[in-house]
């Protein structure tokens, strides 16, 4: 498949999972580019519940895992076949160390490298059915500066990833800044959890860029709203590409994915999947739509293949576990 320069901004995170036992809980409990987002290390806890304020709750490890979704969407796309320029800021500590080593194994490197101070890490709490939530410490992946930015390269026609959760954070101006001065390059924003916290002024410098933007449906709501918008998808989605002129996709998990652009829209049905754990789906789904752009495709189809990659790592442990083209065709023949 022909190939398309691509840039991902970000930093590295380390993740450790682990396994809640025998939990009382309480029922009234209510219930994380260019390739340049972070990468870190993330603790992962099985979790049947949270207990309750002043509670007492004992923890078995279950493992550790280096991921952060710059990292999952590099992973991704490596084995996919796709070849892109990473720029992971990696630091020196023990989660940096890890996240090398993690680098290494999977052949990749970042050209932000050996900054001082460690990579952030998380703690993800996993439920039965999958759904996570996360409790992050950031780290050099948020500490982004005029110097690094300096040092990136964007031919034109490149696809350059972004994340919300730098461009919400203290280091989100010089990236805005960065963004607004790059020619000819196509962005890709997944805002993440972070959409709320992005200033109106942040947003409008962001979307006059007209970036392709990826969320998830409680994001797409929460984007919605903050834009005068209607809630409902279509209506949404229609809304914000005539308002921005930029293409949006808007993920429903197993309801599929639609998508919106200029020149057309609709849904891409999700593939069949025994959902284990959802960390990383988001990200491996942005990896699965950005090989597809890379290589020439529509954006339907680029979609359908980020649903495909979505289905796999729902139902594999940790956000990390991309398939490879041969794995993909092997479990989804019509990808």
């Amino acid at each position: 498949m022909p190939l398309r320069w691509r840039v991902i901004v970000n930093g590295g995170r380390h993740y450790e999972r682990r396994t809640v036992a025998d939990i009382i809980t309480d029922p009234a409990y209510p219930a994380s580019a260019h390739r340049y987002r972070r990468g870190s290390d993330r603790y992962h806890c099985r979790r049947l519940d949270v207990a309750r304020r002043g509670g007492d709750i004992e923890l078995q490890q279950q493992s550790v895992n280096v991921g952060g979704c710059a990292l999952n969407i590099a992973v991704a796309l490596k084995r996919l076949g796709i070849d892109a320029s990473n720029a992971l800021p990696l630091g020196q500590g023990v989660w940096a160390e890890r996240i090398c080593r993690r680098l290494a194994k999977e052949g990749l490197s970042s050209v932000i490298d050996a900054v001082e101070g460690d990579n952030g890490w998380c703690l993800a709490l996993v439920e039965p059915d999958g759904e996570r939530t996360f409790m992050s410490f950031s780290g050099v992946e948020n500490q982004w500066n005029a110097d690094w930015l300096s040092q990136l390269r964007t031919p034109r026609g490149s696809l350059v990833y972004l994340s919300g959760y730098q461009l919400a954070s203290s280091c989100g101006e010089p990236l805005i800044q960065w963004l607004e001065t790059v020619d000819d390059v196509t962005p890709f924003i997944d805002f993440g959890p972070r959409i709320g916290d992005i200033t109106d002024d942040a947003m409008a410098r962001i979307m006059a860029c007209r970036p392709i933007v990826s969320l998830n449906r409680q994001e797409a709501i929460i984007a919605a709203e903050r834009a005068g918008l209607a809630t409902d998808t279509r209506t949404f989605g229609e809304a914000w590409v005539n308002r921005f002129s930029a293409p949006l996709v808007v993920r429903h998990d197993k309801d599929g994915a639609w998508y919106f652009s200029a020149q057309s829209s609709g849904v891409v049905p999700a593939f069949p999947a025994t959902v284990v754990d959802t960390i990383g789906a988001g990200d491996s789904h942005a990896g699965g739509v950005l090989a597809g752009l890379a290589s020439g495709w529509s954006l339907a189809d680029a979609v359908l293949l980020g649903n495909a990659v979505a289905s796999w790592v729902v139902g594999h442990r940790g956000g990390d576990c991309a398939p490879t083209r041969e794995a993909l065709l092997l479990a989804h023949k019509n990808v």
